[in-house]
């Protein structure tokens, strides 16, 4: 009777490719994040919208709404976010401080955790589904900074350099795979 014998040199090369490829697998997809969350509560900047015009123009400066104030902080455009690859919910927000900076602030922000999640401000429009998936890095875009945590308030720096002006959505960008897990659409307020 004729039987193959496997050699051992071959089965711990077998065992090795696995387990090479499950690491890979395991660094490159973290499955992990799935079941974790990454909380942050930043105090947010005190801020008010642009009032719409209405009454009279002799109206004095303390009865005034601090938007309209010398000194006051004043939200530039805001939106609520859309889901994409994975639900996502909360607002975005451009604040323009009293001293002249501009801040993004993630109000209420619940996505999913993900492997190398980023904020993005791009000059795309929002789309719903999964048109809307990999539209960010088709056009101009600027990298914030890593998402701080998948629930929260959070609070961004942009530099100096960016105009808010030129860009009208934020998208949470999953830069591993180049996808947005949600985005939210900013309107000028």
């Amino acid at each position: 009777m004729w039987t193959k014998r496997v050699r051992p040199p071959l089965i711990w090369a077998s065992v090795t490719v696995v387990v090479i490829i499950a690491a890979f697998g395991l660094f490159w997809f973290q499955p992990w994040k799935l079941f974790t969350d990454t909380r942050v509560d930043e105090a947010l900047p005190v801020a008010e919208r642009a009032p719409t015009p209405t009454g009279s123009a002799s109206a004095d400066a303390t009865s005034r709404p601090a938007a309209t104030r010398p000194g006051a902080n004043r939200i530039v455009s805001a939106g609520d976010f859309i889901t994409h690859e994975h639900e996502t919910t909360g607002s975005a927000e451009i604040v323009r401080l009293a001293d002249g900076r501009h801040q993004l602030v993630l109000r209420d922000l619940d996505t999913s955790n993900g492997p190398d999640l980023r904020v993005w401000l791009t000059d795309q429009p929002v789309k719903s589904g999964p048109a809307g998936w990999r539209v960010f890095d088709d056009g101009s875009w600027i990298e914030v900074a890593r998402l701080k945590g998948n629930r929260g308030d959070q609070v961004y720096e942009l530099p100096a350099s960016v105009d808010p002006a030129d860009f009208r959505s934020v998208s949470i960008w999953c830069k591993r795979f180049s996808v947005s897990f949600g985005a939210a659409d900013l309107k000028t307020t």
